[in-house]
């Protein structure tokens, strides 16, 4: 009979597929996606951007670290489901905060980023009581109390809420790359950080879906608020072929190997710099959300260059984190993705043109990439990689 704490750790034989309570915890980021578009959508400006961005950082990191939770631990156990359950709540509060997240919420904001991350460690370290995997639990709960400091003085001080809060994130952050180093308690080895690619990579597609069903029903809604007339049928059918397109751009081919990549390479690099890069695809897809609200609602309009540096950054955003993406799993490098920032960057500061022909831009720009990656006759692979 296995004891308590091995009985919370997942089994070599546990299901990779992801469990009821894991794909429920991702309803929370229906809404704190949507809430994040329409944050940076009153707020267009370099400074809007940089707030919504943080506030994107402190939501897909929780997804993250409760991802990784599910991954380590058996998610069927009772104290795990309650942690996914807490953590389900915590999201939706956060995404409830959102749109004042920075302002009048911004208590509910960090106290249930904290909130969750401390109930996650509280409930780890206490059934892991005697094994040895519970160091790294003390390690993580550690490192989450100490930034629960500057949280929660951010929403004591408002003037210094943002230094504050990017710095607790760049600690949050870089725990893992670094091991969760701890006074007394060391540095988590390699073997503790290690993770069941199968399960991983199928959490990210899942993510992923999440995210671009945020840019489909942005799209949906725009559109039913529309007279339906062809400019704004024009807008949203180059949204939603975007859409489709970046989907397929993910899953070619990296994102179908990162399983196997995170198995057979170094998984506790991988695992940290994946979740890196699928944030800044997410943060491209969130922008690119905020483009199709405008571009559909206004198609006509010319000259906006806001809404013009939307429509063109959020396809730049996502293609920076799939080219980064697919250098870190695989060395590849698409050539393709690479000219199609230039045409993008050169296109952004050279556009007049009514909205609905900028997003055709963007929309023709990322079809040839997944044209010619599909071709695959301009990607450098190093030698050995699969392709």
């Amino acid at each position: 009979m296995a004891s308590r704490p091995e009985r919370l750790l997942r089994g070599s034989d546990a299901p990779l597929s992801a469990s009821f309570l894991e794909l429920f915890f991702d309803l929370a980021f229906v809404l704190a996606l949507s809430q994040l578009t329409g944050h940076l959508l009153h707020d267009l400006t370099l400074g809007g951007t940089l707030r919504t961005a943080v506030l994107l950082v402190g939501v897909w990191w929780i997804w993250v670290t409760t991802t990784w939770t599910a991954d380590w631990y058996d998610p069927e156990s009772p104290a795990i489901r309650a942690v996914l359950v807490a953590a389900t709540l915590g999201s939706l509060l956060v995404g409830v905060a959102i749109p004042q997240g920075l302002h009048g919420r911004a208590g509910l904001y960090a106290g249930a980023y904290v909130a969750v991350h401390l109930v996650r460690g509280v409930v780890t370290v206490s059934v892991l009581r005697g094994h040895p995997r519970q160091r790294r639990a003390l390690r993580i709960l550690c490192w989450y109390t100490v930034t629960a400091v500057p949280w929660l003085a951010g929403v004591l001080v408002p003037e210094w809420r943002i230094p504050l809060w990017v710095f607790a994130l760049a600690v949050d952050l870089s725990g893992p790359r670094l091991g969760w180093p701890t006074p007394m308690l060391g540095r988590a080895r390699q073997q503790e950080l290690r993770l069941a690619g199968a399960h991983f990579a199928e959490r990210y597609r899942q993510i992923m879906i999440i995210a671009l069903g945020e840019l489909v029903l942005v799209a949906g809604l725009s559109y039913a608020g529309t007279d339906l007339d062809p400019a704004e049928t024009a807008a949203f059918l180059l949204v939603f072929a975007t859409a489709v397109l970046v989907g397929l751009l993910y899953v070619t081919p990296a994102g179908r190997h990162l399983g196997s990549a995170i198995e057979h390479g170094d998984p506790s690099r991988l695992g940290v710099v994946a979740a890196y890069l699928h944030l800044v695809m997410i943060a491209g897809i969130v922008v690119t959300a905020v483009g199709a609200e405008l571009s559909i609602a206004h198609p006509t309009e010319a000259g906006d260059m806001r809404a013009i540096m939307a429509i063109l950054g959020g396809p730049m955003l996502f293609l920076v984190g799939r080219i980064l993406f697919s250098l870190a799993i695989h060395r590849r490098l698409s050539w393709p993705r690479v000219g199609a920032l230039f045409v993008l960057a050169g296109a952004a500061a050279a556009l007049r043109l009514p909205l609905v022909a900028v997003s055709a831009v963007a929309t023709f720009v990322v079809l040839v990439v997944a044209v010619l990656d599909h071709a695959a006759l301009f990607t450098y692979r190093r030698p050995g990689t699969p392709d």
